[in-house]
């Protein structure tokens, strides 16, 4: 009798075990070998990183303060870009990127209506549309961004 109940527990404990180790194990799993970035986003970030409007300093004398490029594992979008320190007027120094990128072949991003969206240009890159910020920060910095994803998402 005591055998008897000793395997009923066994088999209780296993009919317990195997669901939860399913719920536990499937999206650890998942987790380690499908989430986050891959290939496909380190390359789009890598071509993002070569474009040649991240290297147009905002103009004479001003000082590179920080390179970045990177992917955010949760929604796979990319980013890359460059600080600089620039003691000039911010309005020539953003006309002189946004010049350099059209010059490039980037283009002002319009809404619905055919508005154009303020300091955003689009173009595409490695299969998807990315989006090229210029924009001013604080201490006489200026930031030249670029963000895409494989998604489509607008960035601006």
């Amino acid at each position: 009798m005591t055998r008897v109940r000793t395997r009923r527990w066994v088999w209780l404990g296993v009919g317990a075990a195997v669901p939860a180790l399913l719920l536990v194990a499937l999206p650890a799993v998942y987790f380690v070998t499908v989430h986050g970035c891959g290939e496909a986003e380190h390359r789009l970030a890598r071509t993002m990183a070569g474009e040649a409007v991240l290297a147009v300093a905002p103009a004479r004398g001003a000082e590179r303060v920080d390179t970045y490029e990177g992917c955010d594992d949760d929604d796979l979008f990319v980013w890359a870009g460059r600080t600089y320190r620039y003691g000039g007027p911010a309005e020539a120094a953003l006309r002189r990127c946004r010049e350099a990128a059209e010059a490039d072949g980037w283009r002002q991003r319009t809404v619905a209506a055919g508005d154009p969206v303020s300091g955003c240009l689009g173009k595409e890159l490695g299969g998807t549309t990315a989006y090229l910020t210029v924009g001013e920060m604080d201490g006489g910095l200026l930031d030249v961004s670029i963000t895409a994803d494989r998604q489509g998402s607008e960035w601006c």
